[in-house]
């Protein structure tokens, strides 16, 4: 406890966590309709924390986000959380705004492994917890079942005693409606804002100590440069005043504070001078990284730093070197590419950047390759062109030497009918069936120990063994001993042997080959993938070739070809599909799939040398 400990009622910072798609971001919607943010009759979005475009493309929360609405006098200030463990850092860097956490859990689906993450982490940062069973209009839904798990997952997790007296309500986040009891009448949140007000503490502060503010997001603006956000410790913050950061080695950064701004709603409001225990932006500083501790000059004094898991999965990005480098993007060289990625270090605590040293090349460190996936996607809109590899895990070594690699606690949930597929496919990977429940409804719910490597891409050969009807979920549990190898892929690549333009004659001919990846008319280039081969090993094929017309006609002859439809390649299918030796070409118009060397001799020189390597 701190010496003089005293609380600012008037607010309170509580986040927000739960499992992907449990309903936090629709449930922070009604709180901002309810709590009298928005005027009568006035039009708003849904899902309005979800500003970025690739989350509301795809209804997940990537980065966590600040909000605030005020009941009763009281200023509550909301962090909205990402529910995925590839975006922990996102999580940990919220926790360390907040004083307080609402837990979500689907009334149907109950914990499932992205909540036992959130709350772990929760649990870590030793926040008191309210857990909301939420959904409670579904037809499956099983809201005293799952509360009874949620008391399990508290126990597994070593709550404490004051953590496990929590307090639980019951929602239906969509149409706005928190209660305590099922049967009660309510059709508004007037329960949740109540206790949260009530139950949630304030807060503390040491009233004797100077002004300290742990940076734990940051921000930019054309007109007023690096953002720095984060909660006041202690003290407070005025405009013009003269502060200094302390960086990662204790090295002080002046700064005057030329812009005080607090959170109105989703919008900043600027201030004059900023409360004890508020969530602020900050602006004045450029060299400032999440961590960082922002207070006076006379007694500048650090916070403990945001601490983050290490991370698990690493891909190679490079600059594009193929033959239609240039084209389409506005961003190519590697200078661009490497201010992006660090740019995006200094916004993200979970990404870590390596440069190669032999060529333009950079390794990018994260939680899993949708984090990476990510990125990726958003440098791409953003107008950049780059190549990069297959993602792949992190290997430790222990004090004999000996490799280890991260393990995942693996749950699938599918019919009875996909058990033995889904079965056999993992246990091919290497993993390890450590429970299975049978409903006797027809479904079943099976755990597995499993390498992180063996994931890479199988979510996608899941939902199309289970017909789509699987769900799928991990956490990782630890490092164990190297497992073994496995094969990655069982299907060679169709390579283009020459540059041009795919003519519908060549691929109708081909497709007995395999199934192909690219439409007639499609650019190609020497070492471009056009396809998936039926068997193990690559070939090289002519997807240029026209039919050889002559003067002699035959009737039945000369009818249209029509070609079957291709394998429509996402980022992240084509991420899962490529090989060692391959490349996934992105740009902000095509996603192409390319041999990391693309003559076909030199390929088959390297070749040559690795047999005769392995055979020593």
């Amino acid at each position: 406890m701190k010496k003089n400990t005293e609380y600012n009622n008037s607010l309170r910072n509580v986040a927000i966590i739960a499992h992907v798609d449990h309903g936090k971001t629709t449930l922070v919607d009604a709180m901002f309709k309810q709590s009298g943010l928005f005027r009568e009759g006035q039009e708003v979005d849904d899902r309005l924390m979800d500003s970025m475009d690739l989350e509301r493309e795809r209804g997940i929360t990537i980065a966590a986000k600040n909000c605030s609405v005020t009941w009763h006098g009281v200023k509550i200030n909301i962090i909205d959380t990402p529910g995925h463990a590839d975006f922990g850092g996102e999580v940990e860097r919220a926790l360390s705004m907040s004083d307080s956490a609402i837990l979500l859990v689907d009334a149907s689906e109950g914990p499932l492994p992205q909540t036992r993450f959130v709350l772990k982490k929760t649990f870590e940062a030793k926040l008191p917890v309210m857990v909301i069973i939420n959904k409670i209009d579904r037809k499956d839904a099983r809201p005293d079942e799952v509360l009874d798990m949620v008391y399990d997952l508290f126990i597994d997790l070593d709550a404490t005693e004051e953590q496990l007296d929590f307090t639980y309500l019951y929602a239906i986040g969509r149409d706005g409606i928190v209660k305590k009891e099922l049967d009660e009448d309510v059709d508004n949140l007037t329960i949740l804002f109540d206790l949260i007000v009530e139950k949630m503490p304030a807060p503390s502060y040491d009233s004797e100590a100077p002004f300290q503010m742990l940076v734990s997001d940051l921000g930019y603006s054309d007109y007023l440069g690096r953002l720095a956000i984060g909660k006041i410790f202690n003290g407070s913050a005025k405009f013009n005043e003269n502060l200094v950061c302390i960086g990662e080695n204790n090295k002080l950064l002046p700064l005057k504070v030329s812009k005080l701004q607090t959170y109105d709603g989703t919008v900043l409001l600027p201030v004059e001078q900023a409360q004890v225990g508020d969530i602020i932006v900050l602006s004045g500083i450029e060299d400032v990284k999440i961590g960082d501790t922002i207070c006076t000059k006379k007694e500048p004094v650090p916070l403990e730093r945001i601490t983050v898991d290490e991370p698990t999965v690493f891909m190679r990005f490079s600059i594009s070197t193929s033959p239609f480098a240039g084209r389409e993007g506005k961003y190519v060289q590697s200078r661009k590419i490497r201010e992006r990625l660090l740019k995006e270090t200094l916004m993200n605590v979970a990404i870590e950047v390596e440069e190669s040293s032999t060529d333009e090349s950079f390794t990018v460190k994260g939680r899993g390759e949708l984090q990476l996936a990510i990125l990726i996607e958003t440098m791409r809109r953003e107008g950049f062109e780059l190549c990069v590899g297959r993602p792949r895990v992190i290997y430790k070594y222990n004090s004999e030497g000996n490799r280890l690699e991260p393990i995942e606690h693996l749950f699938v949930d599918c019919e009875e009918a996909f058990l033995g597929v889904v079965t056999e496919k993992l246990s091919i990977r290497k993993g390890k069936m450590i429970n299975l429940v049978n409903n006797g409804k027809g479904r079943v719910r099976i755990e597995f120990s499993i390498p992180s490597r063996s994931l890479i891409g199988y979510r996608d050969e899941f939902m199309t063994d289970t017909r789509g009807t699987g769900i799928v979920n991990s956490y990782l549990s630890g490092y164990e001993a190297h497992r073994g190898d496995f094969p990655i892929r069982y299907n060679g690549s169709i390579v283009s042997d020459r540059q041009g333009r795919a003519v519908p004659y060549a691929l109708f001919n081909l497709e007995p080959r395999g199934q192909l990846l690219v439409e007639p008319g499609t650019p190609l280039y020497e070492g471009m993938i056009v396809g998936e081969h039926n068997r193990h090993q690559d070939i090289e094929v002519n997807a240029c070739k026209e039919k050889k017309l002559t003067n002699m006609r035959a009737s039945g002859k000369d009818e249209s070809v029509i070609c079957s439809p291709i394998k429509v390649m996402t980022l992240e299918k084509a991420i899962h599909f490529i090989g060692d030796d391959e490349m996934v070409e992105v740009t902000p118009l095509s996603i192409r799939l390319r041999k990391t060397v693309l003559k076909a001799s030199q390929r088959q020189v390297l070749k040559a040398k690795q047999n005769k390597k392995d055979k020593k």
